[in-house]
């Protein structure tokens, strides 16, 4: 099987690619990534040798390039995102552009190419927020409440569209907060253990009570892998870690690990728009596709901080390239 995998210099897309290559040997890849301030080639430096592995640097937004691509392969799933809340606060028209039009990109060669599968990476985010109880399930409608998340949720709909009018053997996957390796660090578990490891405050919004349910990053990409192998067409699954935690949690959990005290927490200003709690329902995909996460947050949570504490020469490049914010 050949696939396209969109976005595959990220975090979760370089972890399902690894992935990929270490479970089917005999696939093959192909990684169309713009590299972008979140995008890190370095990310896949030990399979870039692999004969089954292509990198090609591109816009997913590239009609010439993405017919051209599309047309090689099987398969494609759209890790491609701009992702970071914060930043689609503060300029929200690239969220547009590359989460909605360069999905409907991807969607339209899809359909002219005639491709077996594609596999749509989405976020709970698109549900919106959580009273104290209760969970998101494949059926909870729609409301974002950001313009990241109301980005994926406009191209969650266009991928049904086109299953629903055209056929295109479309489904999407909603994923609960990821952690693990080489996540990029302006989300919080990576930053918060970055600044540790030098000596900085954290930062925690608001009252750090907001709640998200934390998956391990190869239990998502195991997930993924179910859905491209068995998951139904037009359907949408859901991928929870069962690790339902409020931020001041993991924060002082963070603080105990790296040997330091609460003084290193600083609360500022919540953030505009601040989803309360997170939590997914993942029955159905445990149901159906037989899928189950794996690894227990306390386990994950010890690999990832051994992880950066092992390559912060990895943190130091992504620190001096330009226009990171970290």
């Amino acid at each position: 099987m050949k696939l396209l995998v969109t976005g595959g210099a990220g975090f979760i897309g370089s972890c399902f690619i690894r992935h990929i290559i270490d479970k089917y040997p005999d696939y093959k890849i192909i990684n169309l990534d713009l590299l972008t301030y979140a995008g890190n080639i370095d990310n896949l430096k030990d399979i870039e040798n692999n004969p089954n592995y292509t990198f090609v640097q591109g816009n997913i937004c590239d009609k010439k390039l993405v017919a051209d691509l599309m047309s090689q392969v099987d398969c494609c799933l759209n890790f491609a995102a701009e992702t970071h809340v914060d930043r689609s606060i503060t300029g929200p028209e690239i969220f547009v552009y590359t989460n909605i039009l360069g999905t409907q990109n991807l969607l339209e060669f899809a359909k002219e190419f005639k491709i077996q599968r594609y596999i749509q990476v989405s976020t709970d985010e698109v549900y919106g927020t959580l009273g104290s109880t209760g969970y998101f399930t494949e059926t909870t409608p729609l409301a974002p409440n950001s313009p990241y998340s109301a980005s994926k949720a406009g191209a969650d709909l266009l991928v049904r569209s086109y299953f629903e009018t055209f056929k295109t053997p479309a489904l999407i996957t909603r994923c609960s907060n990821n952690y693990g390796p080489y996540q990029y660090p302006e989300k919080l578990i990576p930053l918060f253990i970055k600044n540790l490891l030098n000596n900085k405050q954290v930062p925690v919004y608001g009252d750090g009570m907001n709640v998200r349910d934390w998956l391990y990053v190869y239990d998502h990409c195991s997930a993924i892998d179910a859905v491209l192998h068995k998951g139904k067409e037009g359907e949408v699954y859901n991928i929870g870690g069962n690790n339902e935690k409020a931020n001041i949690e993991i924060t002082k959990l963070l603080i105990n690990a790296l040997g330091k005290d609460e003084s290193m927490i600083n609360y500022v200003e919540d953030r505009l728009g601040h989803d309360r709690r997170y939590a997914i329902d993942s029955s159905k995909i445990q149901n159906k596709l037989g899928w189950q996460p794996e690894v227990c947050f306390e386990e994950g949570i010890k690999l990832t901080i051994k992880w950066y504490i092992n390559n912060q020469k990895w943190i130091d490049s992504i620190e001096a390239k330009k226009g990171a914010v970290v």
